[in-house]
């Protein structure tokens, strides 16, 4: 597998920075990232996601891909993230992380044309 790109560097690096106990959704990566969309954050999650806390970026309506469902509530409930009543939903009212802009990792900045 290659090697992340910039924007995948900047996902994981946000990724990394969510506060145990919340979560983002796919799409708020996205937009605090302001770059990308929820499907290229998917993508970066899917591709380079082992190694950053991965249980901590839901959908939307925090809901989890099938994927997580049997692995990811043991974090959950390590981390006391609020969940939806029968637990299969994160509760996004309560869980959802904003960033601060200075917790943003920004884009790299371009050596000059010469």
């Amino acid at each position: 597998m290659s090697d992340p790109n910039p924007f995948a560097e900047r996902v994981l690096d946000l990724v990394e920075r969510i506060p145990a106990g919340r979560v983002m959704a796919y799409g708020d990566i996205a937009e605090a990232l302001q770059d990308g969309g929820p499907r290229q954050v998917g993508r970066v999650m899917a591709l380079y996601g082992g190694g950053v806390p991965w249980w901590r970026v839901v959908r939307a309506d925090g809901s989890l891909p099938r994927s997580h469902a049997v692995r990811a509530p043991k974090h959950y409930r390590a981390e006391g993230t609020p969940l939806r009543s029968g637990g299969e939903r994160v509760d996004m009212t309560r869980a959802r992380w904003t960033p601060d802009p200075e917790d943003v990792p920004q884009e790299p900045e371009l050596p000059p044309i010469p």
